[in-house]
This record gives structure tokens, C-alpha cells and sequence, in this order.
């Protein structure tokens, strides 16, 4: 079962994308959005953070813009629950402001407007049009098996400075960062293209894959624990 934090404003339209690419990989998806009273960590295998709004500057330190459309209560959420899922070990897939909001929970910042940074073609579009050059042994090179992946770009905002633990794995041409990883466990993954939008090509339907199997290695060694716990607490009345 995996946990999808999705906009108030768009999340009726995009969590259908999001639960049939976890239903392909072999998960289940339950929606959360702000103002909901069901979020439940403890219920979950795994997290996708989604995508939308753009995140307050506020929460890094940043300058509010005149014209940024703001979520403030999807902000809160979302902060609390990737921290909630560090604390649990969940594995957590980020997915355009998802990958954002990730790297600042852990720490880092953000390019307000990253195209006045890099000198990357702008492109606004859900087809795959945009190539990414993917890091060369990165998890997401060892997920997609390809050393560039065509994808589409909705964003305005990318990572700048990255946040505790956290690895570039994969940039533009125009050396923009589009994807981020941990480089140790728990499994968590930011891209800042929408993958559930591409459900039709391999490469992006591996990305739900790979959190999939972290989630089912993650409900496994939970499993194990509880049984463990279970035959120790049956030996002590034996």
C-alpha cells in the first residue's frame, strides 16, 4: 500500500495516473490531500510525494514572488509526512515538486525561477519531448537502464543546494538538476518530470517499480520483526 500526496486543486485528475502506474508495478494506492483526516502512516508500505503548486520559500529560506501560486496546508503535510516516513523507513518517491519538497525537508534549497539560472530549453508539456542525461550508477541509472531518458517538464522551480544525504541523478543539457536520490537507505528518490504520466514507456513505469519493491522489502523485514516479537514474548509464559 502506498501513501500519494496530491494537490486539492488538480489531485482528481492526476491520482487516477498515479494509481494505475502503482497498480502496474503491484501496489495499491490510497490518496491523501490536505484538509483529509486519513493519513496514516502507520498504514502504508511506501510515500509518493506529487506534484503542483509551487513550495513557499518560507520553508528555505527563500523570498516570496508576486504570481506563485501557494499551498501553504500541502506544505505542512507533506513536510510532516516525509519526516514521518524517515522516522519509519518508508521508502518515498518524489515526483516534480515532490522531488523539491524532499530535498527541502532534508535540508536544501530551491531555484525559484530555475530558467533564469540555467541556459535549458523551456518546455511545458506532459509528452516526452525533454532528454535528461541520467548519472552513470545512480539508483535511477540502475531503474531505467538507460543513460538518457526523454521526458516532460511542467516545472518552473528545481533543486539548488542539496539537502542531507542527497545525490544529483540526472541534469539537462543546460546542466539543471532533474532527478535526486539518498545515498544511503531508506529508498528515496526525487525526478522533476511526472512519470505517471508516461505510464506507457518502460523506463518511467520502472521508476513506480522500484519503489514498489523497496515498499515490499520495507513491509517484509517489518513482518519479520513483528513475528520475531511475537515468538519472543510466546517463550517468555512457556
Amino acid at each position: 500500500m502506498i501513501g500519494v500526496t496530491v494537490s486539492r486543486r488538480s489531485g482528481w485528475r492526476i491520482f487516477p495516473l498515479m494509481q494505475l502506474s502503482l497498480w502496474i508495478a503491484g501496489a495499491r494506492a490510497v490518496r491523501w490531500q490536505s484538509g483529509s483526516a486519513s493519513v496514516d502512516l502507520d498504514a502504508v508500505d511506501g510515500v509518493v510525494i506529487g506534484g503542483g503548486d509551487d513550495i513557499a520559500p518560507t520553508l528555505y529560506g527563500g523570498e516570496l514572488r508576486l504570481g506563485v501560486r501557494l499551498d501553504p496546508d500541502r506544505d505542512s503535510l507533506e513536510k510532516s509526512v516525509i519526516e514521518g516516513a524517515f522516522a519509519r523507513s518508508l521508502p518515498i518517491l518524489g515526483i516534480c515538486r515532490g522531488s523539491q519538497m524532499l530535498n527541502v525537508v532534508l535540508g536544501g534549497d530551491l531555484h525559484q525561477d530555475a530558467y533564469s539560472v540555467y541556459d535549458s530549453r523551456k518546455f511545458r508539456t506532459i509528452l516526452p519531448r525533454k532528454c535528461v542525461n541520467v548519472t552513470p550508477d545512480s539508483l535511477l541509472f540502475r531503474t531505467t537502464r538507460q543513460s538518457q531518458v526523454y521526458v516532460n517538464a511542467l516545472h518552473s522551480q528545481a533543486v539548488d543546494r542539496l539537502g542531507d544525504r542527497l545525490r544529483v541523478a540526472a541534469r539537462d543539457s543546460g546542466g539543471m538538476v532533474q532527478a535526486i536520490e539518498r545515498t544511503s537507505d531508506p529508498f528515496a528518490m526525487g525526478v522533476q518530470w511526472h512519470p505517471e504520466h508516461l505510464f506507457y514507456r518502460r523506463a518511467h513505469r520502472r521508476i513506480f517499480a522500484a519503489l514498489t519493491q523497496a515498499a515490499r522489502a520495507r513491509a517484509a523485514e517489518v513482518g519479520q520483526i513483528a513475528a520475531a516479537e511475537e515468538q519472543a514474548l510466546a517463550d517468555t509464559f512457556l
